[in-house]
């Protein structure tokens, strides 16, 4: 691959570079003269990889697409311009990306003139974009996470100069406010606390390919919820890479449970946020969460290992010991609430008896839904460059009985709600039946249910008949 003139291209070194310097706030949003109606007669298809995070920027995307005019369409055939935002936390997904950028070959040599671009956190890997570049070229646009503001002057570049852009920043990172966005959904909706993580877990890639951890002041945070109950949303998620270490790069009047409690006070009907670190899960945040019953109780906590030698290699900060503690405080200050949480396995040289005391982690909290992955090596990260002994096959088995094992606390936890009645926001119709409805609870468990003259948005009263593994399924009280 030659590298050409204009191109920046990631560096993984400057990606994990931290220092003292202040971080930039930028709060216009400003679109070239040259670009301003590029969009006209034009159209755009987005495809969403990995987590909330990577949803809420694919809606800033869409915002910013719309802003030049251009329309969103659901058929990629139909598509002048196709963006696919990644996720890099899993090595199966760059091959799900690879397998669909190779899909829309066909249409690149259908239309020349089509723009293809990729972008979010798998633009930020060197092996990635090196790839990328040497055997797709139907990619003509490449940017990572730091710069989607950006994305006006680089479609210029590609749809009138014919350029093939590369453009990936690898530093620490800006907070951008008032940026245009096309919320996705019209009851729920994720609101961004915070971008980045400092915690460089040794396996994980996220604090290289999303820069430092970079809180957005209160008032913004506050500002945006306002609008969005104004608007008429039911249910809000204040996003993180770790909600609980919020305005710790701010100052000391700045913290989670202050934030969360500001918001509570807002009144929109329901509130969850996404994703808990135990290393920073206050007893104020305990606090607030039990106080407010807007607050959904409902925790997402990553246990990643049950054995504390492991979770110390993985640079975790806290013991098996410390995370039970925790975890029955949230049980014991929290009712009724449901916990989920993620879990490794085979991390590098996991024996069979730390691979055991995760086991008995999951025996003991029983938990309503885990994640559950085998070890995937990062290039990059410090758990990458360590041997490992232990073989794909025992690794497979381990994950195989983790999930037997998890999956009959789920359904026990499951069977619990049956005849009992729960509330259920609705989301839509089922994706499997179009006679029966779905949505979530407050302990966010999937609901499918029967009813009559339901719309997406309600708040629906739900007598639960049977329970499976992954779901309950009932119908709906007629009032």
């Amino acid at each position: 691959m030659k590298q050409k003139a204009g191109w920046i291209l990631p560096n993984l070194k400057e990606a994990q570079k931290r220092t003292k310097k202040e971080t930039e706030r930028i709060n216009s949003y400003i679109i070239p003269e040259n670009a301003r109606f590029i969009g006209i007669n034009h159209s755009y298809f987005i495809s969403t990889y990995g987590c909330q995070a990577n949803e809420r920027d694919s809606e800033t995307l869409a915002g910013i697409m719309d802003s030049l005019g251009f329309s969103k369409v659901e058929d990629v055939e139909k598509a002048d311009v196709i963006l696919i935002n990644t996720c890099a936390i899993r090595e199966n997904a760059m091959e799900k990306v690879l397998g669909e950028i190779g899909n829309f070959k066909r249409l690149y040599r259908q239309n020349p003139d089509l723009v293809i671009g990729v972008c979010g956190c798998m633009a930020q890997e060197e092996g990635f974009v090196d790839r990328l570049l040497e055997k797709y070229p139907q990619v003509r646009l490449l940017f990572g996470t730091h710069n989607l503001q950006e994305l006006p002057s680089m479609l210029y570049s590609v749809m009138y100069e014919k350029q093939r852009v590369v453009r990936i920043y690898s530093r620490e990172g800006e907070v951008y406010e008032n940026l245009p966005v096309h919320r996705f959904g019209k009851h729920k909706a994720w609101v961004n606390i915070m971008y980045g993580c400092d915690k460089f877990c040794t396996y994980c890639i996220v604090p290289y390919t999303r820069g430092k951890q970079r809180s957005r002041y209160m008032d913004e945070i506050l500002a945006e919820v306002r609008e969005l109950k104004e608007q008429g949303y039911k249910e809000i998620t204040l996003l993180g890479q770790n909600v609980n270490a919020y305005g710790k790069d701010i100052d000391d009047q700045y913290d989670f449970a202050t934030l969360l409690e500001k918001v509570a006070q807002i009144g929109v009907p329901r509130i969850r946020f996404t994703t808990s670190h135990p290393w920073d899960f206050s007893d104020e945040m305990l606090d607030v969460i039990g106080k407010y019953e807007n607050i959904m109780p409902f925790i997402h906590l990553p246990l990643q290992s049950g054995d504390s030698k492991i979770l110390k290699l993985m640079g975790r900060r806290y013991s098996q010991e410390e995370y039970i503690s925790l975890y029955n405080k949230i049980i014991e200050r929290i009712p009724n609430v449901a916990v989920s949480t993620d879990i490794i396995v085979g991390f590098p040289n996991e024996s069979d008896e730390q691979f055991q005391h995760t086991l008995d982690v999951v025996n003991y909290c029983k938990f309503d839904n885990a994640f559950t992955f085998i070890f995937s090596p990062r290039p990059g990260t410090p758990a990458s460059r360590m041997e490992d002994s232990i073989s794909l096959e025992t690794k497979k088995a381990r994950l195989a009985l983790l999930n037997k094992t998890w999956n009959g606390y789920a359904l026990e936890k499951n069977k619990a709600y049956i005849g009992k009645t729960v509330t259920v926001l609705v989301d839509g119709f089922s994706k499997k039946n179009q006679m029966v409805f779905s949505g979530y609870t407050e302990t966010n468990k999937l609901v499918n249910f029967t009813g009559n003259h339901i719309q997406p948005g309600d708040f629906v009263e739900v007598y639960i008949d049977d329970a499976k593994t992954f779901s309950l399924d009932g119908h709906a009280i007629e009032k």
